[in-house]
């Protein structure tokens, strides 16, 4: 293909320069000198931090040092058998080139916004590190985004510039007389496209000397869009101490990643679950970030590649487990893994405890949001317990709080918070841009309130029970939709179920469950089936909270993440839609 063709151009570029001598900063130095150096602690605040020269510019002055081992910075393969390997060395040399093609070229400067709308290509790496040298704010959006949905992150964001690919470039043009004020649009492709810059032909040429800025932690370095459950999306914006916080001791521990781990994490390129798990935590390790460009998502895919490549550390989210056990394969004890972590919704304890038994893996949960990047987590060798979340990860002061900020005793539903006051901690987002109206909603008395329900108990371990507006209120009790998908997956006739309030005129709301079937329940009775999964509800959990409604349905609506879409769910139940 030819545009591996020009990566190969591209490693020829990089064999024959000789100018790269990195200067990585003492700060540096005294943070991956490891987790017992008595200098540094999880809430130390250097004034200036940039994860470019702090952790790639390190990394790659060890492997000149001949102080990290063989394995590459990037491995990047697709299911067409191309292949591509880069070191550190080389990631430095090619974001140098990257930032000087951001700035020289198209002109952007500090404080500027960029879109970065790109899938899992090696570009996309090469972008991002690219803007933090040069304190770009980028925007990384996914490629599944409609035109309204681009129309909308340039308005609201004022960009000055994009990068996406052919298929998209159309849909960008087709918005310049609603946005005229891109100034340039870098194009990752084979193909060209009138008034668009061929980002590939320009790295080539572009200079290897770049001097990376002296970014303040505190300064701006990302924003990443909410998903928009309640209202249009958000932007959370995030300083460099998104990527500080990976280089914190606790960080470092809760994964105790190695400089020869290969980590892979499948999730989309427009989300912060891939900007801390396919970038700022393994890079942080100098570990082998790996890359699978899956065109769509296939378990049977990611079965084969799990038993191709030595892959050691894998995280995705729970419906990527929860569709790799359904494929019911022989055998799924993969050679060289050795930790799985799962976040992004709520995991069953069944599908825990199945990942276990036909993996010989424990499976660990963490918890996150787009303003927060990872908050708690099971700690790598720490106890797990059935549907708990972890624990908090330091610096974060995660505390149940009730609607005023008061803190609430262990065992007591209420809003995850995370203190801010007096000092908000390193990784918590800046604020929603251009939004001071939302940004001061979600402060409640000393804490963020992040909108999810959830327990704690007297050992520290979450649990959570759902967002705010998908617990249910019927007739008094309160039910937290996964108590009862918890109780549903039991059930041999669960595939896959979702849970949501329903309009009741006599209870105010009720319990309505959208239930996927398995195979082998497809063609027994609906009737009888309801009735009977709602005895078992009753069984296995407190009788009230069994669902009066069932329906039937071929599949879910989801995010691109694999998120089940209750807020569609619930809009369908109250004629929203």
């Amino acid at each position: 293909m030819q545009w591996l063709m020009n990566f190969r151009l591209l490693r020829g570029i990089l064999k024959s320069f000789h100018g790269f001598h990195p200067a990585p900063q003492r700060l540096c130095r005294r943070f991956l000198s490891g987790p017992g150096d008595p200098s540094w602690n999880d809430y130390v605040r250097p004034k200036e931090f940039n994860f470019a020269s702090d952790v790639v510019d390190y990394w790659a002055q060890m492997e000149m040092e001949g102080k990290r081992g063989p394995n590459p910075a990037l491995w990047w393969v697709n299911n067409q058998g191309d292949e591509l390997k880069w070191s550190f060395r080389e990631i430095t040399e090619l974001t140098c080139r990257t930032a000087n093609v951001l700035t020289q070229t198209c002109g952007l400067q500090e404080g500027d916004y960029l879109a970065l709308i790109l899938p899992r290509v090696p570009e996309w790496w090469l972008v991002a590190i690219g803007c933090i040298r040069t304190g770009i704010i980028f925007m990384p959006g996914t490629i599944q985004m409609t035109t309204k949905d681009i129309l909308y992150r340039l308005q609201v964001s004022k960009a000055k510039g994009i990068v996406t690919t052919d298929t998209l470039a159309p849909v960008v043009d087709s918005l310049a007389s609603e946005y005229p004020g891109l100034k340039t649009k870098l194009l990752v492709s084979d193909q060209s496209c009138k008034g668009w810059l061929d980002f590939r032909s320009l790295i080539k040429s572009a200079s290897p000397d770049h001097v990376c800025i002296k970014s303040k932690t505190l300064d701006p370095m990302a924003v990443f869009f909410t998903s928009g459950t309640s209202g249009l999306p958000k932007m959370t914006k995030h300083s460099h101490g998104l990527a500080l916080r990976s280089v914190l001791p606790s960080c470092r521990k809760f994964l105790k990643l190695k400089t020869s781990d290969v980590f892979w994490c499948p999730s989309d390129t427009g989300w912060i679950m891939s900007m801390v798990g396919s970038l700022l935590e393994p890079w942080t390790a100098g570990s082998t970030v790996f890359v699978h460009h899956l065109t769509q998502f296939d378990p049977k895919d990611m079965i084969q590649t799990l038993f191709k490549y030595p892959i050691t550390y894998f995280l995705a989210a729970p419906s990527v487990f929860r569709m790799i056990l359904q494929q019911n394969p022989t055998s799924l004890r993969f050679p060289t893994l050795e930790h799985c972590c799962t976040g992004g919704e709520a995991l069953l304890p069944e599908e825990q405890e199945q990942w276990r038994k036909q993996t010989g893996i424990l499976l660990y949960q963490a918890y996150g949001q787009s303003e927060t990047g990872v908050t708690c987590g099971i700690f790598r060798g720490m106890k797990i317990k059935p549907g708990s979340m972890g624990k908090a990860i330091p610096p974060f002061d995660i505390q149940i709080i009730d609607d005023k900020g008061n803190i609430l005793p262990p065992d007591t539903e209420g809003n995850l918070g995370i203190r801010i006051k007096p000092v908000k901690p390193l990784g918590l987002f800046m604020c929603y841009e251009n939004d001071p109206v939302k940004t001061a909603e979600v402060e409640c008395g000393d804490f963020y309130n992040t909108g999810d329900r959830a327990t704690i108990d007297a050992e520290g371990y979450f649990f959570f029970l759902g967002r705010a507006d998908d617990v249910i209120n019927a007739s008094g009790y309160r039910i937290g939709p996964s108590e009862v998908e918890n109780a549903l997956a039991e059930h041999p006739a669960v595939a896959e179920s979702a849970v949501v309030r329903s309009p009741d005129p006599i209870r105010g709301e009720v319990v309505k469950a959208f239930i996927v079937l398995t195979p082998k329940f497809l063609s027994h009775d609906r009737d009888q089936l309801t009735k009977e999964l709602q005895q078992h509800v009753k069984s296995v959990t407190a009788p009230y909270k069994y669902p009066r409604k069932v329906e039937f349905v071929p599949e879910l609506p989801k995010t691109i993440t694999g998120k089940i879409k209750r807020s569609e769910l619930r809009k369908k139940e109250f004629g929203q839609m």
